[in-house]
């Protein structure tokens, strides 16, 4: 396990290890799960420095209008074809 990781991510990659090994992964194949499986979750709460693209997506907004919203879910016959305005 890299030093950059706390100990609460020690104890994550521990659990999914065990997880994996008692679902009938081999050792090796279990610490590769473990450790990407930490790595992507440390990626997700922007405990990484890195660059990539993945960053930040989730204060990404919609480019759909509220009105546009509704006509979409007409169409598909959604609740919210069905809410009053």
């Amino acid at each position: 396990m890299p030093k950059s990781w706390s100990n609460k991510r020690e104890r994550q990659y521990e659990h999914i290890k065990r997880s994996a090994k008692s679902r009938g992964r081999s050792a090796g194949t279990a610490k590769r799960i473990a450790a990407a499986t930490v790595n992507k979750t440390r990626r997700k709460k922007g405990e990484t420095k890195g660059s990539g693209r993945s960053r930040s997506r989730t204060g990404r907004r919609s480019s759909r209008s509220t009105s546009q919203k509704r006509r979409a879910a007409a169409r598909k016959g959604g609740r919210a074809s069905r809410r009053s305005r």
